[in-house]
């Protein structure tokens, strides 16, 4: 979705384009775990009302990469360590059966989609945007999750892709990682050969991988000025 400045007022932003908006921003590591998210700034950035910001905060909650904490608002989730192992046991669970089934009903246009996504990918980390390249890694294991028409899984897999993000932006320790683009190639190319074995295996070695180069570290500081960290990622808005 393209999203505009937050001084653009030519459109309409409704409670759902707010929460995308954010979500895209989250996962682009431009808001990072444990920013609080005001909803007098939110409410100033987007020039809407409260109750349209605490609607999309809670809808974020619902995917569990906002917290609502009593009495001191919402702030965007910092997984635990433990989590974060979870997240990436339960990915390793899931996602090589998805590829599988991937492989055995893709067709030349959804082949052509995922290639798309690694052409964007490679565009983003070409330009320095490592947040970019992230999210758009993301978009790639959700297009497989769809490939396989396993909807409930695919739901699942969002989720936890979701909680990736999160996980990914405190705890990652080999930056060599998200530039090891053989495991996408060599999952298209298992898929177009509908070699639904293959595909498994490399989705298995692929998240396995991606699970080894976490690590737990302090922290890190925490920014707050949210204008600066969302300017250029305000919400589409609709024409009515």
């Amino acid at each position: 979705m393209m999203l505009n400045s937050p001084t653009a007022d030519t459109t309409i932003v409704t409670t759902e384009s707010i929460a995308s908006a954010l979500s895209q921003a989250i996962h682009e590591h431009r808001l990072a775990p444990g920013t609080k998210l005001g909803e007098d700034e939110l409410s100033d950035i987007y020039r809407v009302s409260r109750t349209m910001v605490r609607a999309a905060l809670q809808s974020l909650s619902h995917q569990q990469i906002v917290e609502i904490k009593r009495n001191r608002g919402a702030f965007v989730a910092q997984p635990s360590l433990t989590e974060a192992h979870e997240v990436f046991e339960a990915r390793e669970l899931l996602e090589p059966r998805t590829a599988k089934s991937a492989a055995l009903n893709a067709t030349p246009e959804d082949i052509a989609l995922l290639n798309d996504h690694i052409t964007q990918e490679h565009a983003a980390l070409a330009a320095g945007d490592r947040g970019r390249a992230l999210y758009l890694s993301g978009l790639f294991h959700l297009e497989i999750a769809r490939i396989a028409k396993q909807q409930t899984i695919a739901d699942m897999i969002n989720v936890l892709i979701a909680r990736s993000s999160l996980i990914i932006a405190l705890y990652w320790r080999r930056e060599s990682a998200l530039c090891e683009s053989q495991a996408h190639h060599a999952l298209i190319k298992a898929i177009a050969d509908n070699n639904g074995a293959f595909a498994e295996e490399l989705m298995q070695s692929h998240l396995v991988d991606l699970h080894s180069a976490l690590n737990l570290h302090e922290l890190p500081p925490v920014g707050q000025n949210l204008k600066a960290m969302l300017l250029g990622a305000a919400p589409t808005q609709e024409t009515s």
